[in-house]
């Protein structure tokens, strides 16, 4: 299932995993380089979330994207949203000024087949200079896609079906 607003994007996929397994996947900050489908993140420092308001560092490239030719760079994920086994959202903070304010987030529903994952990017927050730019969003429904793909396939590698 996809359902997209002019702001929001979320995609569905059941995973056969229990949601308590996916959750910790989804807390680690390796767990988000691991599953990203971007290629935009190289790797993470820091300790797994636990809270709102805990954070982590990741190093990103944004050449896979060939958009904008920032280098590598830092950013700090901001966790906003935390229920443990039913969601987890952040926020990113970078260099950029002024801060975006776009969310990312997973919702967790356990099911039949194991765990319904809901994966969704909200902009409808973010800063009017980044409306205004009309750049949103940067990430497709079809990476959201992707990255649910690659959160099963590691998810099942890692034996925690």
């Amino acid at each position: 299932m996809t359902s997209e607003t002019s702001e929001r994007l979320e995609v569905q996929r059941t995973i056969a995993a229990d949601a308590a397994k996916i959750f910790s996947m989804l807390c680690d900050p390796k767990g988000h380089v691991a599953i990203d489908s971007s290629g935009m993140l190289m790797d993470a420092t820091g300790e797994p979330v636990t809270a709102v308001g805990d954070s982590f560092v990741v190093h990103m490239d944004r050449e896979a994207l060939n958009d904008y030719p920032l280098g590598l760079y830092d950013v700090t994920v901001t966790i906003t949203t935390f229920v443990p086994d039913r969601e987890i959202a952040w926020t990113i903070l970078g260099q950029i000024r002024p801060q975006i304010g776009h969310v990312y987030g997973y919702k967790l529903e356990p099911c039949e087949e194991g765990t319904l994952v809901t994966s969704y990017y909200d902009w409808s927050s973010i800063d009017p200079v980044w409306k205004e730019a009309g750049i949103f969003p940067v990430i497709s429904e079809g990476a959201l896609r992707a990255t649910l793909g690659i959160l099963a396939r590691t998810v099942a590698r890692a034996g925690t079906n």
